[in-house]
């Protein structure tokens, strides 16, 4: 299903639609095992692609996608509203497990990402013909 709602049409054939498939159902998995909320799986899944963009599409370092991340999750557990982010519906407690399943995951693989979208590779083409 989430092959679906990604819009992969090319899973058994492209290694790049193979590793972002694993990468949200890891992460999907993971929320999941937390018995994160329905509210809470949608804020994680939306973190994900957000990080994952940040790599993409606007090329960012490690370092600036961190300090990305950092925005993100800031004013977790506060109780003054205007001080709360978007992601204020995590406890501290969750928001901690999240930064350390983010650092296995995405930022301790962030050269392999870089690497998968970033440089040029030759598409081996396997055929049974």
């Amino acid at each position: 299903k989430l092959e679906e709602f990604l819009n992969f049409k090319q899973l058994k054939t492209s290694l790049k639609e193979a590793i972002l498939l694993d990468y949200y159902t890891a992460g999907f998995w993971w929320a999941k095992e937390r018995n994160f909320s329905v509210i809470q799986l949608s804020g994680f899944m939306n973190l994900l692609n957000f990080l994952l963009e940040n790599l993409s599409d606007k090329h960012m370092t490690l370092g600036d996608n961190l300090k990305e991340l950092g925005k993100a999750m800031a004013g977790i557990g506060e109780t003054d509203s205007e001080r709360s982010g978007e992601l204020n519906f995590f406890s501290i407690e969750e928001a901690k497990a999240i930064i350390d399943y983010l650092n296995i995951s995405l930022f301790k693989q962030y050269k392999l990402y870089e690497y998968l979208f970033h440089s040029p590779r030759e598409e081996v083409v396997i055929s049974n013909e």
